[in-house]
Parts: C-alpha cells; structure tokens; sequence
C-alpha cells in the first residue's frame, strides 16, 4: 500500500495493458505478426499479405490500423478475420496455430517501451500493486515479463484466456480487484487503445489513462481517458501529481 499520507495515498493499484503500452507496439508485433500470416497462409496456400492486410498490418510499412483485430484482438479473433481468406481451414486449429507462435515468439520479439524498467520500478517504490491485463494469452504475456525481468513485479497477470472475459468487458479489472481486495475506483487503468479505456469505464476504474506508444493516436484516446501521456514513463509523474481525494475527482 502507499505510505500514508503520500499524494498516491488514494491510489491502491495499477493495471496495464501489455502491448503498446508496456511493449513497443510495431517492434514487438510486426515480426510476430508476420509470422502468424505466414504459417496460416501456408496451410493452402495463401497470400500473407492479404492475411496482415485483413487484420489490420500493412505489410508495405509494418504500421498497425488502430482498433484492428492484430491491435486489439484475441488469437481468436485473428483467426476468424482470416477464416474468409482460408477456406477449408478449422478455426479451432487456427487459432492455436497463432496462439502457439504468440507464445514462442513472445519471449523474444518483446521490446519494452524506453523507460519501462524505470516506471516500474518507481511505481513499486510506493507499495503499488501492479497488474497486467491483454488481449494476448496469458502464458505470452508471462514469457515477454520474464524476458524483461520484470515478472516478479506483477500480482496479477490476465490474458483472453485467462478466464476474466475479453476487452472491452470489465472482467480483467474486476478480476485484478477481486484478486488484491481493491475497490475499481481506486484502480488506475494504462492502455492504449480504445478497448483498454472503455474496459476501464466498464468496470468503474478510478482513473483511465492513454499511452500514445502503440497505433491510437491522442485523438483516438482522449473522449475516453482521463489523462493521456506520452508513454508509461510519464506515469509516475502523473500519479505524483494528484491531489487528495478521490480519483474521480480528478477528471476533468
């Protein structure tokens, strides 16, 4: 818990997306991307590009449509983008084909934002639990933390599968606060994207902040986000910032 008396004292918990918040989206994602198309594209012979183009990958340029499938999806959701351009293929195989080569890649395709290590490690200064909810499988998510020796520093780890629901439902949320024994309005909920902040209002989360490290940019975030940084290095700083009392009177 905070110390008392802290200007964090009314902040009890922090939950963050993975990618794009915690990961550099187009470094970490673009190889991993065009891995999955390329394997699913080889099952009958398909192009993989028409594969990265359908979920939201130019495959000239390696930037990510903000909100597509690739950004914002589940293993499953990817697949059933591609089932139309695969035809014959079994979506339950599918999706384990990608969920597989998420899991194999993770550890070694992750590439944390510039200053991650530093934010962590200030949030934690102050007792804060951490956690990490995603749109990937949770055993991704655990690989790419332990990778960047940062595994140890999250109670709680949710991915799609991990049994909370998908974005932009609460559950992820809910779950962290169920897990920890914190109410969601004094949850701070990081994510850059569109999902990650309606996740947050759905669950009643105190404060909803946008990173611009991932495809939205700060027009896409801020009808939704009570504050919108630049990345998550910013963060403590923000937190810092905060007057006494509850986090909802900080929206403005």
């Amino acid at each position: 818990m905070p110390a008392v008396g802290s200007p964090w004292g009314r902040v009890r918990g922090v939950l963050l997306d993975k990618d794009g918040t915690l990961l550099d989206f187009r470094r970490t994602w673009a190889p991993i991307s065009r891995a999955c198309a390329g394997s699913a594209a080889a099952l009958i012979g398909a192009d993989p590009d028409a594969l990265l183009r359908a979920c939201g990958h130019d495959p000239a340029t390696d930037a990510f449509r903000p909100g597509s499938t690739m950004v914002v999806g589940s293993a499953r959701d990817v697949a059933r983008g591609w089932l139309p351009l695969l035809p014959g293929v079994d979506e339950d195989a599918l999706v384990e084909l990608i969920d597989g080569t998420f899991t194999r890649m993770s550890a070694a395709a992750a590439v944390p934002v510039h200053g991650l290590h530093a934010a962590v490690a200030a949030l934690r200064s102050r007792g804060l639990p951490l956690g990490v909810a995603t749109s990937d499988n949770e055993a991704s998510a655990r690989r790419a933390l332990e990778r960047l020796g940062l595994l140890g520093d999250f109670a709680y780890i949710c991915g799609y599968d991990s049994g909370h629901g998908p974005k932009p439902g609460p559950g992820m949320v809910l779950g962290f606060c169920a897990a920890l024994g914190l109410d969601p309005a004094e949850v701070v909920v990081v994510g850059d994207s569109a999902h990650d902040l309606e996740m947050a209002r759905a669950a009643g989360a105190g404060l909803r902040v946008g990173v611009l490290t991932g495809p939205a940019t700060a027009d896409d975030l801020a009808p939704l986000a009570d504050a919108v940084i630049a990345s998550v290095a910013e963060l403590p700083a923000l937190l810092g910032a905060l007057g006494p009392g509850p986090l909802r009177a900080a929206r403005g």
